[in-house]
């Protein structure tokens, strides 16, 4: 797998996790649990965004 196409997919599945922990600390009114989730979400578009101008650059 190339790594453009590595850095799309763990981008995605971190924006899957953080969307689960940010839904979870929203039920449980974990304030911790809920940022720690945005946070995830936000690192995981970066990373995925990475990918996709590896992908145009050819890397």
């Amino acid at each position: 797998m190339k790594n453009s196409t590595k850095d799309q997919a763990e981008g995605t599945l971190h924006q899957v996790k953080g969307t689960i922990k940010e839904a979870i600390g929203k039920i449980c009114e974990d304030k911790n649990m809920e940022s720690e989730g945005k946070k995830e979400k936000i690192i995981g578009k970066v990373q995925e965004k990475i990918g996709q101008v590896e992908k145009v650059l050819g890397k």
